[in-house]
């Protein structure tokens, strides 16, 4: 297994997510001599050049092909390999979801399917390969584990977690190179378990992926209003910690935050958790509205979908006033 130092946490915080992935890949073959890499012509982008040159006999390059790529994967997975299959999320999930939900929901062949630049990541490529739909497509398919890892080393965590267990995982990488560091040194990461990163009564912010950090930072902004807030990591989507969740509803408002739709994710998977329970505090759902912006950089697509730290707090503190 790799070693979690500080050194290897600022190296793959500066590669991003996409480069991190890379990382952790060459940890693999460690876990089990069944592992095999899968790519959609994106070796360099997707930092598996390593892996490549080191285990060329376990690498696989299908091409610009994503379907094609998610039913080797499938052939690979009932042979018994452990075939982790990676390529632009907004591809894996929509282009190949008639594969996903045969192979991966149906069959239950255990591929692992890499999300690569959830989000805005790559949004100056336009509407085409922002992805902001991949949780909710992948959510209404059963059987399919889904992580959405909040920093480079959660992806590594992520990766090596996914290699362990059996059945289909989908993992979801969001952010840009010079990712922020959420987590600092080594942490135990169980797949179905939130992480609280700090306390409060007032909120309870529940986020996912790279919208843990900015939430990190809107706690920080929130108590110069006198309001304490609670930060969860909700790094798996399925399967969600529905106990976490059940105890935010101590707190005067949940926010759920992510870099994806308001439909479909993360804010509806805890509001359909929040449903059931009799005593509840309002919830605020932050994400995408329903609109394709134009191509634009990460920043400019935050700012345009009102994700910034300052725009999440302002929506806060408004939702706060009309309680």
């Amino acid at each position: 297994m790799v070693e979690i130092t500080p050194a290897n946490i600022q190296l793959w915080s500066k590669l991003g997510s996409c480069g991190a992935y890379g990382q952790a890949t060459l940890t693999l073959p460690n876990i089990s001599d069944k592992i095999v890499v899968l790519t959609a012509d994106l070796c360099s982008f997707s930092g598996l050049e390593r892996f490549k040159n080191k285990y060329p006999e376990r690498f696989f390059n299908i091409g610009i092909s994503e379907q094609n790529m998610l039913g080797i994967a499938a052939g690979l997975a009932k042979e018994g390999f452990i075939p982790f299959a990676s390529t632009y999320a907004t591809f894996a999930s929509m282009r190949c979801a008639d594969q996903i939900k045969v192979c991966m929901s149906y069959m239950k062949l255990g591929v692992k399917l890499v999300g690569l630049t959830s989000g805005f990541s790559v949004g100056i490529l336009g509407a085409t390969h922002i992805s902001l739909e991949d949780l909710a497509v992948m959510r209404s398919l059963p059987n399919i584990t889904i992580l959405s890892p909040a920093d480079c080393l959660s992806v590594v965590k992520a990766v090596q977690a996914a290699a362990q267990i059996e059945g289909p995982v989908y993992i979801r990488l969001s952010g840009t190179m010079n990712n922020p560091i959420v987590y600092h040194k080594d942490f135990d990461f169980k797949i179905g378990k939130a992480i609280t990163l700090q306390e409060g009564t007032d909120i309870c912010i529940i986020a996912t992926g790279s919208m843990v950090f900015t939430s990190l930072r809107v706690a920080e902004i929130l108590k110069k209003y006198k309001l304490t807030t609670k930060v969860v990591d909700m790094h798996t989507i399925r399967p969600l910690d529905t106990s976490t969740i059940k105890e935010a509803c101590k707190s005067k408002l949940i926010v759920t935050i992510e870099e994806h739709s308001k439909i479909g994710g993360l804010g509806s998977a805890v509001a359909e958790t929040l449903s059931l329970e009799e005593k509840k505090p309002p919830h605020l759902i932050l994400g995408a509205d329903s609109f394709y912006a134009h191509a634009g950089d990460y920043n400019y697509l935050l700012q345009t979908y009102g994700l910034t730290t300052e725009q999440i707090v302002e929506q806060i503190l408004n939702k706060m006033e009309k309680k």
